[in-house]
């Protein structure tokens, strides 16, 4: 019993990574379950004892997906702060390998019109990104809170903005302009410091 439980373990967690890149690849309204349990190296009828839903295994792929993102967006801040993540972030490696990227830039459209359960999970995922972000920027920022999540707006924003004209001139340039909008809205921040507002966002 014990081979049998970690057998389905490990399939379960199969079908979740590449449901997970399936979706970040071709979107997740044109990723059938036939295709991802097909990358996924089992079969169809192998799906149900995991899942009850396509919905379901939406919420927990892209779940772990934006965790697997928030982990690895932490160990950048960590090593490189923020400007080390919006090189990372705004690089063409990024912007053409969808599968492999951020979550939220990929699908953040149609995570939009899934169930409340899934949007709050969504939304949990982001904003512990948010978190990590704020306790990144310079101690004398102003509006803290606000300057992370319109940071991680611009990033996400600009990532989108440059898979959509990907193979035109434009695609570098939107790189680029979104890199450059996200370092002045730093400067700027941090140039006039004010503190009189509380934080909104709990850190615990």
């Amino acid at each position: 019993m014990r081979y049998e439980k970690g057998r389905k373990d490990a399939s379960r967690r199969r079908i979740m990574a590449a449901a997970a890149q399936r979706f970040r690849k071709d979107g997740i309204a044109a990723s059938g379950l036939a295709d991802i349990m097909s990358d996924a190296g089992l079969t169809n009828g192998a799906f149900y004892p995991h899942f009850p839903s396509k919905a379901a295994l939406v919420r927990e792929s892209v779940g772990a997906a934006l965790e697997d993102q928030s982990n690895r967006l932490h160990g950048i801040l960590a090593a490189d702060g923020l400007e080390g993540l919006i090189e990372a972030y705004l690089s063409p490696e990024h912007r053409d390998d969808p599968g492999k990227g951020c979550a939220a830039a990929a699908l953040l459209p149609e995570l939009a019109r899934q169930p409340l359960q899934t949007r709050r999970l969504c939304a949990e995922r982001l904003l512990s990104v948010v978190r990590d972000m704020v306790r990144a920027l310079p101690s004398q920022t102003q509006d803290r809170e606000d300057v992370a999540l319109g940071l991680y707006a611009i990033l996400i924003g600009t990532l989108q903005l440059a898979r959509t004209v990907k193979g035109t001139p434009a695609s570098d340039h939107v790189l680029a302009a979104g890199a450059k909008a996200a370092r002045t809205l730093l400067r700027r921040q941090v140039r006039h410091p004010d503190r009189s507002r509380p934080p909104r966002l709990r850190s615990g």
